[in-house]
């Protein structure tokens, strides 16, 4: 009976004083999935990034659609038409 109680003392000493840091443990092991999806995303952005860079540097007809989309530049001579609906003053 007296072992018993011992041991029962010493399961619960060796709980208060390893169950904070299995706990801390087990967080610290969340946040380092987090980070590591993280810098998997970041590197796919990355690559993304370094290939649109790399059209842009090399490839004209990318430049000139980005240009145009993105910029709104147009060639000498050229006439844009911009379609807006007017406000109010749309048919069901």
């Amino acid at each position: 009976m007296r072992n018993a109680l011992w041991l029962f003392i010493a399961t619960v000493v060796i709980l208060v004083v390893f169950l904070p840091s299995y706990t801390r443990m087990q967080d610290l092991d969340v946040r380092n999935d987090d980070y590591e999806k993280q810098i998997a995303s970041l590197q796919q952005k990355n690559a993304h990034l370094r290939r649109e860079k790399e059209l842009l540097e090399k490839d004209p007809v990318y430049l000139e659609k980005v240009a145009r989309e993105k910029m709104g530049l147009i060639r000498e001579g050229e006439v844009v038409y911009r379609l807006t609906p007017e406000v109010g003053n749309i048919e069901k």
